[in-house]
């Protein structure tokens, strides 16, 4: 039992010292591990101390270096600086030496003009005292003191000014009544050679096909088509406002005017007539320095009174300037509508354009049936006074009366009675016949030589 327990205990401290050599060794080695990691870490830590040296010198390289740079740039606007003031303060000294000779120049200059004005008041102290003994010398001669002899060239200058002036006034007023008609015709003129119009007489005329002579059908279409009829108005006025470039009518005024395509004046179509009025108008209007666009709208809606939806005891003019009102339209419009046949006062310059191109629409040749045989009694009539005279041949009236051609037969009128002769028969003409605008009379003088060759 004892060698048992002997043996058991050899055992156990055999175990405790192997354990205890076995710990030993255990730690033993953790120490050379840790030794090791250690050196490790030493050296990792000197590799890197000596990386953040090298970035620390370059850093500090870097800052060197742009501190160097921004110093330079320092150091060079300063020199800039330093030559700018220097050049500054040459300017300065070279401009102070060009103002002191200016004001070396300029004190010599007074000097001179002091020395100047010294012998000018000098020379006019000599010439008022030989004007003084002038004036004495004439004063004695003439017997007259020197107001007296002014009073009396004022007086004779006053004669003649008066005289001057009135005789210049005259030969200004005659001009401007020469120019002012001439102008006139030429505008007129102008205008209605400008604006193309048709010479066809227009009649509308709508045919509508009745299938049955049952009453209540015939109603029954009689409202279809007034309905249609209305709608072609309104359409009719759109289209009119929209082809003459007239906005802001009122849509009653619009309807107005598409009713005019339905009514005739002496047969001439209505709507044809105030559109070719509200053209004259705008051309017009134009060649005057006016507002085209007014006068173009006052001429389209001149006769709107012709084409009321009643028919009180008004005349269309007047008729038509109330409903223009009654549609805001402006006064000048208004009163051209209702002066245009002088049934009030013209207030505008709209009103006698309208007028006359309404006077030129209604009598251009064919516009109506009434006046195509005045037209062509006037072309005779103009043909015929000029055969009148002795030594014609023959006389053509062309551009509808407003050219006169005379052929003259050269063996009986020289080139002194030719240019007498269109003198003698504008003045006829001018004294005994109505015409529109202004007749141009060329008197032809030729010669002939004929052979036959045989």
């Amino acid at each position: 039992m004892t060698t048992i327990i002997l043996i058991l205990i050899t055992a156990i401290v055999a175990l405790a010292i192997g354990a205890v050599a076995a710990m030993i060794v255990q730690r033993n080695m953790a120490t050379s591990r840790a030794r090791t990691i250690i050196d490790e870490a030493k050296k990792e830590a000197e590799v890197i101390k000596k990386d953040r040296l090298l970035e620390a010198r370059e850093e500090e390289i870097k800052i060197k270096a742009e501190a160097e740079r921004q110093a330079q740039q320092r150091i060079s606007k300063v020199q800039q600086a330093e030559s700018k003031i220097k050049q500054r303060e040459m300017q300065l000294n070279q401009q102070q030496g060009e103002n002191q000779r200016a004001r070396n120049e300029i004190e010599q200059t007074r000097q001179r003009l002091d020395e100047q004005l010294a012998m000018a008041e000098s020379k006019k102290a000599e010439l008022d005292s030989l004007r003084h003994k002038a004036q004495e010398e004439l004063e004695h001669i003439s017997g007259l003191t020197a107001e007296e002899a002014k009073d009396k060239l004022v007086e004779s200058l006053k004669d003649e000014a008066k005289t001057a002036a009135a005789s210049y006034i005259n030969d200004i007023m005659d001009d401007a009544k020469m120019t002012a008609n001439k102008e006139a015709k030429r505008i007129v003129v102008q205008s209605i050679q400008r604006v193309a119009t048709e010479t066809a007489i227009e009649n509308s005329v709508t045919v509508f096909q009745i299938d049955s002579d049952d009453p209540a059908r015939i109603e029954e279409v009689v409202a279809k088509v007034r309905k249609q009829i209305e709608e072609e108005i309104i359409e009719t006025g759109k289209r009119t406002a929209i082809d003459l470039g007239i906005h802001g009518l009122h849509p009653d005024l619009i309807r107005l005017v598409g009713k005019m395509k339905y009514r005739s004046s002496y047969g001439q179509n209505l709507l044809q007539h105030s559109r070719e009025t509200a053209n004259l108008c705008a051309v017009m209007a134009s060649e005057l320095g006016l507002n085209p666009k007014k006068a173009r709208r006052a001429g389209l809606l001149h006769d709107i009174g012709k084409v009321p939806d009643e028919e009180p005891e008004l005349p269309h003019a007047l008729l038509g300037m109330k409903l223009a009102e009654k549609y805001k339209e402006k006064p000048e419009i208004c009163n051209a509508i209702g002066a245009h046949h002088d049934e009030i006062e013209q207030t505008s310059l709209l009103a006698p354009i309208v007028q006359v191109c309404d006077a030129i629409s209604g009598a251009r040749p064919g516009a109506r049936r009434e006046i195509v045989e005045a037209y062509i009694k006037r072309l005779n009539d103009l043909e015929q006074l000029a055969l009148s005279y002795p030594g014609v041949i023959k006389t053509y009236a062309i551009q509808a009366g407003r050219e006169l051609r005379v052929i003259v037969g050269a063996d009986k009128i020289d080139d002194v009675e030719t240019e007498k002769l269109s003198a003698e028969i504008a003045k006829r003409i001018q004294d005994e016949m109505t015409y529109p605008g202004q007749v141009k009379i060329t008197v032809i003088r030729e010669t002939r030589s004929v052979s036959f060759a045989k």
